[in-house]
């Protein structure tokens, strides 16, 4: 089967951004092109006037057609530029927002997928460096609308030049200079080609160095990592990585510097020479009276004009060809499939919340990974059941809710919702079942009512009950702008930066706002001081209200409050029970895991 040539295709997608713009490319390189020729005509016309019969009629008759005719060009290419640089800007407005629903609508193992990060990173660093990938494309591809247009008008003045010439019964002497510029002419084409193609390398290294680098840069601009540097002096560790990438960086472009060098030198010595072939040519033809004196500027133009389009065209086919790799990355990123299957049944919308989850023998691994981070999980939730899933850092907590919001696809088993498999319901429609606050949140520069509503419209007076019910009540009232002010700097210098638990109260507040049946709460006091910890466990009954509540912390006192907690060990449940219940079992995970931390405190209180 064919493969498509990916610079088509990547033409063709751009293409469906805005039809118009390479139509309007064209007629914009044709007026922008066309001006020079015209000019060029009309003065050689002009001087053999000049040197022939001077009739005064004539004369007036072709500076007025100059005149009027650059006048016409001159608005026409104004307005038509005008146009052009409009549909310039929407085509990469809307590359752009389709790049971007890409990322948002990848499979959440995507995202996390280093070599998914890595090439969406390539790409845009890639396009901001030496403009390779689509830019570099759209760039050949205006360079080549210019070159067939000067071809074209070229050549149109060339006719009349070999009219003459073939009249004036000189073959021999047209042969022989034709191929003495054809050779050159074959010579520049087929070593600019070459080396143009062993540069490809050479570009592609030259970029990757300064992708390296601006890494750095981005991470020495990066104001979070300000205290740590200071406090561990660590500017001298990032100084150092910083000039090595920049050694690398000088070596490679000077090593690029040096092959353009080499490759321009005997390009420029042909070009000369080709030139000198042309004028020659030329000249003496005109001494042999084929045509007038005022000709020769017209007819040396047009020489150049066509042996420097037969070169560059092959010039800008190098350029793709180097490019093509970029171009490739750049569709990739496209073609990554969704492999999620979306379901199509609709989630049966309940107003007494009665929905329920169950685990049936699910294990998981990581794409990617060999080990289980799940193995053999049942497990079933009963409505407005309050459950707490305890176990060490990397015992599969995590991982079990990812697996619940349907972020990941079980590797065996299946996870049921009334019954039902997961895989089945509207994919969007069963992630509306869940309020979750995960450990690593994210809170984004907007509005303080937009963060907890997840949207520009929202409900200001639930938005302002969740924040309350959060316990961020006390801060709200400080805020110069109430649930309008702006969250952060990155966009509003009059932004309000946020402690890590008032954070944490807006993500909670968040769920809040969602009001859907399943609430998860991934360590949602972990960066509370202890009154607002306590406040928030004193009311947690009255947060959750009648939903099905998991609730995941490493610390095991805060999970007294839950109906039934369930032990992680090993991507295992182990246990399952109430508090009570499972201190009492001195042999089991739990028991250890208390006692691990309760002697703290009885030391504490010891001491």
């Amino acid at each position: 089967m064919r493969k498509d040539n990916p610079n088509m295709r990547a033409l063709k997608l751009l293409h469906s951004f805005c039809p118009s713009y390479f139509p309007l490319m064209v007629l914009n390189s044709f007026f922008g092109r066309v001006s020079p020729y015209f000019n060029l005509y009309l003065s050689a016309e002009i001087v053999n006037e000049i040197v022939g019969s001077r009739n005064k009629d004539t004369l007036i008759t072709l500076v007025l057609i100059t005149v009027i005719g650059n006048f016409a060009i001159a608005i026409m290419g104004g307005i038509l530029n005008r146009a052009f640089g409009h549909k310039e800007t929407l085509l990469y407005q809307r590359e752009a927002v389709c790049y971007n629903k890409k990322t948002l609508g990848l499979d959440y193992d995507n995202l996390e997928n280093t070599e998914v990060r890595q090439l969406r990173r390539k790409i845009v660093e890639s396009s901001r460096i030496n403009f390779h990938g689509k830019q570099l494309l759209l760039m050949s591809v205006g360079r080549l609308v210019n070159i067939t247009i000067s071809a074209i008008l070229a050549l149109i003045l060339g006719i009349e030049m070999f009219v003459l010439m073939f009249a004036s019964g000189f073959s021999w002497l047209i042969i022989l200079l034709a191929c003495l510029i054809v050779g050159l002419v074959a010579f520049n084409v087929w070593y600019s080609f070459r080396e143009k193609d062993k540069m490809g390398a050479v570009y592609r290294n030259v970029s990757q160095t300064m992708i390296d680098e601006n890494r750095i840069d981005e991470a020495i601009d990066c104001y979070n990592m300000g205290k740590d540097v200071r406090l561990y002096r660590q500017d001298k560790l990032i100084m150092k990585i910083k000039n090595y990438a920049f050694d690398l960086h000088k070596k490679a472009f000077r090593t690029m510097e040096s092959k353009r060098y080499k490759i321009n030198m005997p390009l420029t010595f042909t070009g000369i020479l080709l030139e000198a072939i042309i004028y020659v040519f030329v000249c003496v033809y005109a001494l042999l009276g084929t045509f007038g004196i005022g000709s020769i500027v017209k007819y040396v133009g047009f020489v150049e004009t066509i042996t420097g389009c037969i070169t560059s065209y092959f010039a800008v086919f190098a350029d793709i060809k180097y490019n093509t790799p970029f171009v490739e990355d750049y569709l990739a990123y496209f073609d990554i499939p969704q492999k999620m299957y979306q379901g199509s049944l609709t989630v049966e919308k309940r107003d007494d919340n009665e929905y329920y989850v169950e685990f049936e023998d699910v294990s998981f691994k990581y794409p990617g990974s060999d080990t289980y981070a799940l193995r053999h999980v049942n497990m079933k939730f009963k409505v407005g059941e309050k459950l707490a899933v305890v176990g060490m850092n990397g015992s599969g907590k995590t991982t079990f809710i990812k697996l619940m919001c349907r972020l990941y696809d079980p590797t065996e088993g299946e996870i049921l919702l009334n019954g039902v498999n997961i895989k089945k319901y509207d994919y969007d429609e069963y992630l509306a079942v869940f309020s979750v606050v995960f450990q690593d949140f994210k809170l984004f520069s907007f509005s303080l009512g937009e963060n907890v509503a997840s949207g520009a419209d929202y409900d200001v007076d639930k938005v302002m009950g969740s924040l309350h019910q959060s316990g961020f009540g006390e801060r709200l009232a400080t805020m110069p702008e109430g649930i309008k002010t702006t969250l952060y700097k990155d966009f509003d210098e009059n932004g309000v930066e946020v402690s890590g638990g008032e954070a944490q109260k807006i993500a909670l507040a968040r769920a809040l706002y969602k009001d859907s049946p399943f609430i998860i709460l991934d360590e949602p006091t972990a960066a509370l001081d202890p009154i607002a910890e306590y406040e928030i466990y004193s009311k947690f009954n009255e947060i959750v209200g009648d939903k099905t509540a998991i609730y995941i912390s490493h610390r095991l006192s805060s999970c007294r409050f839950c109906d039934k907690i369930a032990v992680f060990d090993n991507g295992q449940i182990v246990q399952r029970g109430s508090h009570d219940e499972l201190v009492a079992d001195e042999s089991g995970k739990y028991y250890e895991l208390w006692h691990a931390q309760a002697q703290y405190y009885t030391e504490s209180q010891g001491a």
